[in-house]
């Protein structure tokens, strides 16, 4: 009778190792893998030589998201679920992106980088293989082992548990363990022929380039390259502010190079985080450029300005409302706890 895996009762990732440990070869279907997972089982195949045909075959099924299922599902254009070769690369390359977005999630350890180093390592010393099948979505999960046994020589589970850390041993599953020497070799005529098909496609090389410009790389990162990543995310929101906000032709050339860049990375944060500071040292002309910012925001939005100021600064903030044509009202902060309550609600953001 065979074992049911459900990692409640019994655990499928402990049968799973104890076989690897006596086998040669083994062949795995998922549906799913993950490249953190592999360091579950990849220190058990390190002793295997490729010359001799011990390796490990690794046949990954295509998952489209489920928005692609759910309009392709709803299309009312025939399909049968082949794919031409051309999709079938696109399919390809977009499954190395999403293997490099993996590597991207969650906090990186050590045990994580050990393995994934293990990984490209095997990779291209031919104990592991990755193909990628792409004839058509495939869900389905194998594992099939092989050793020099005359009488038990190959050991399938079969069931719903994916190549990854939860599905091996974490969450829920159903698994079953295949003793019987028959079904063993249907199983296995049935992955050779996915294994085979021109729409199975080999993605060994993709996934070794991915680890090795990734955190767990063998070689380290020179400092200078990690500043310069800061650096370019740090300007990002800036270069966006610069090419995305535009200066009021009433300012024609009054303001300077350096303040036409300031005003316009502050709109940029205004209007995405609904507030901003302009600071800067006395008579470089904050003035001017919070007068420009306030008039972005009544021409693209059509906003008007609440400017709160002490009492003697009240007539510079009138001449410039009206010299820039601002809408809006200038108090003075000692009447503010008096005015406010009866303002209509200004809800765009403040500076």
């Amino acid at each position: 009778m065979p074992r049911i895996f459900d990692n409640i009762d019994l655990q499928l990732l402990p049968a799973l190792q104890d076989t690897l440990r006596i086998s040669e070869r083994a062949d795995f279907c998922v549906g799913y893998f993950n490249l953190r997972g592999w360091r579950l089982l990849g220190g058990l195949i390190d002793e295997w030589d490729p010359a001799q045909g011990q390796a490990c075959r690794l046949l990954v099924g295509m998952q489209p998201p489920p928005e692609e299922q759910l309009r392709s599902a709803l299309s009312l254009a025939p399909a049968d679920g082949q794919i031409d070769q051309q999709t079938a690369l696109r399919l390809k390359r977009q499954m190395a992106e999403q293997f490099r977005n993996q590597l991207m999630m969650g906090a990186p350890t050590n045990a994580d980088e050990e393995a994934l180093r293990c990984l490209a390592r095997q990779i291209q010393e031919k104990k592991v293989v990755v193909k990628l099948f792409a004839r058509f979505p495939l869900h389905a999960k194998l594992y099939l082992l092989h050793r020099p046994d005359p009488n038990n020589p190959s050991t399938g589970f079969v069931g719903s548990s994916n190549l990854t850390l939860a599905g091996l041993s974490k969450q829920g599953e159903l698994n079953v363990d295949v003793l019987d020497q028959d079904a063993c070799h249907k199983l296995q005529q049935w992955f050779d022929d996915r294994w085979n098909d021109n729409r199975c496609l080999d993605i060994s090389d993709e996934l070794v380039e991915i680890i090795n410009t990734s955190w767990a790389r063998e070689e380290l990162v020179p400092p200078y390259l990690i500043y310069l990543k800061m650096a370019y995310h740090l300007s990002q929101e800036a270069r966006a502010g610069l090419s995305e906000f535009r200066i009021p032709r009433d300012f024609g050339y009054m303001l300077l190079e350096f303040q036409t860049a300031a005003v316009k990375i502050a709109a940029r944060h205004l209007n995405r985080r609904g507030g901003v500071l302009l600071g800067d040292v006395v008579g470089l002309g904050k003035t001017l450029m919070a007068t420009a910012l306030a008039r972005i925001f009544q021409d693209d939005f059509g906003l008007e300005t609440l400017i709160l100021c002490p009492p003697n600064l009240i007539p510079m903030w009138e001449d410039h409302k009206d010299q820039f044509r601002l809408v809006g009202r200038v108090l003075s902060i000692d009447s503010t706890p008096r005015e406010l309550p009866d303002l209509r609600c200004r809800d765009h953001g403040s500076m």
